[in-house]
């Protein structure tokens, strides 16, 4: 009798679950194409009431002036804002809206010791005393050894057409980088 209750339970549990639960399709607001959902009606009110409270509403005017007063009784749109810059950002623009971003460092050699590193890091040093030497562990047991910082592969070149003379196999890969930094 126990084992009857149990299951009757748990099927009432699931049962609720799906009786509340309903498919939802909306679109999204970039690329326009569709997305079901399955969610309760009371969160997609509630997802809907936060996407009016970000539309815009236009005057009646035809002035094409756009304000958020909820006291108003004009209908709101439902494109929501998207804000697209006028202009291209510039770099220090750039970089203060992220910090590190993906740009190009110079791979020095792969190697199998972080002693092996720090030797391959103390000859480039001595080569390139003007560049900044980096060891990233993540690929253990194997230690790459990297140097500069660069925008793009183009601003990488230069320096890497004068490091092949000592490190034939170098070579510019794509590596998270300080913007500041970067060339």
């Amino acid at each position: 009798m126990k084992y009857i209750l149990k299951i009757i339970a748990v099927l009432s549990l699931f049962s609720i679950n799906q009786i509340d639960a309903q498919q939802v399709v909306k679109n999204d607001t970039i690329a326009g194409t569709p997305l079901s959902i399955s969610m309760d009606k009371r969160i997609d009110d509630l997802i809907g009431n936060i996407e009016d409270k970000c539309a815009t509403k236009t005057s009646n005017t035809g002035s094409g002036k756009t304000w958020n007063d909820d006291s108003d009784s004009t209908p709101r749109t439902t494109t929501p804002k998207i804000v697209v810059p006028e202009r291209e950002l510039s770099q220090a623009e750039i970089c203060r809206r992220n910090p590190r971003i993906m740009g190009y460092k110079i791979q020095l050699a792969v190697v199998k010791s972080n002693e092996e590193a720090r030797e391959v890091g103390m000859y480039f040093r001595r080569r390139f005393p003007n560049m900044k030497v980096e060891i990233d562990a993540s690929l253990r047991p194997n230690y790459k050894v990297m140097a500069g910082s660069y925008l793009t592969k183009q601003s990488a070149a230069g320096d890497l057409s004068k490091i092949r003379q000592y490190f034939k196999s170098a070579l510019a890969i794509q590596y998270r980088v300080f913007c500041v930094e970067a060339k």
